[in-house]
């Protein structure tokens, strides 16, 4: 299992990371829908693998108390990185999400994930969205900071794209940044560049599920561009499109982690497979590259 240093955290993490959003379970979206004993084998599994990171957050449904509940009794095998300003609303069928830029939202976030987590802290808390204006007016940064000095949080993050990405990354507080990206998504290519030149660890979300055809969720837009960039003509034998797709974002320079969140064993044996192998060919990167960089959006 490759690893790399999460910037000036320190913390050698696993390129593959593990996204929590994979075992929120029913009642939420989409159709990633897992029981409790589908979700105890699968965690246990990432771990029993060597992935040592795992991302979730408060309002992905039941994954917060799945981690607790399951593998807080490994808790020194993993980093864990969670969020805040989730404000949200179980309904009889389906969860409400909204974000909140206010203390004691941020405050009842944390309190409430280190219960369901079963653990006293969690390496990474990390803002879900906002704007640098925002979360300074509202005093979350230095709450943030006051959580890292009670030693309740390690680090402090947050999980954002654009257009607020700029603005957050020259406040030069963050630790870790997770940002959006993939070969058929690339457009935060050079703002990664940029937030890993603070000295800040790059997670990277959506290194599969922001695109292609064989993703557990279709979004057609991206499809489409893995279709007119004419994908499928340079995928060597024996490579599916989720392992191109993933392996092309193991190979950005400042991709320290990426998560992959999957209920799906199999999926997750084709996942730690193609994280062995690690970065494409620079050749086969580049023609990726130019290929979609020629498609017209």
């Amino acid at each position: 299992m490759i690893k790399k240093t999460l910037g000036r955290t320190g913390l050698e993490v696993t390129q593959l990371g593990y996204g929590g959003m994979g075992i929120r379970g029913p009642k939420t979206w989409g159709v990633r829908v897992v029981d409790e004993e589908a979700a105890d084998k699968l965690l246990n599994a990432v771990l029993d693998a060597g992935v040592n990171f795992i991302d979730t957050s408060p309002d992905y449904g039941l994954s917060e108390q799945r981690i607790g509940r399951y593998i807080s009794s490994r808790r020194s095998e993993f980093y864990l990185a969670t969020k805040c300003g989730c404000a949200y609303t179980q309904h009889e069928d389906h969860l409400e999400i909204a974000h909140v830029w206010k203390k004691e939202v941020v405050q009842r976030n944390l309190e409430t994930s280190l219960r369901r987590l079963r653990t006293d802290y969690v390496d990474i808390l990390q803002f879900h969205g906002g704007d640098a204006e925002t979360l300074q007016r509202e005093g979350l940064i230095e709450l943030l900071l006051d959580f890292r000095a009670q030693g309740m949080i390690k680090c402090i993050g947050v999980s954002s794209s654009l257009p607020n990405l700029p603005a957050l990354i020259e406040l030069d507080v963050f630790d870790t940044f997770q940002i959006p990206y993939s070969c058929l998504a690339p457009q935060h290519h050079d703002l990664i560049n940029k937030a890993a030149q603070t000295g800040a660890g790059i997670i990277i979300r959506g290194g599969i599920a922001q695109g292609g055809p064989d993703a557990d969720i279709q979004r057609p837009l991206l499809n489409d561009v893995w279709t007119q960039a004419n994908l499928d003509e340079v995928l060597p034998a024996g490579v599916n499109r989720a392992e191109l797709i993933l392996r092309y974002t193991f190979s950005h320079p400042h991709c320290h982690t990426s998560i992959v969140g999957t209920c799906n064993p199999v999926h997750l044996a084709e996942n730690l497979a193609a994280a062995a192998k690690g970065p494409l060919p620079p050749d086969l990167h580049e023609q990726i590259t130019s290929r979609v960089a020629a498609v017209d959006r």
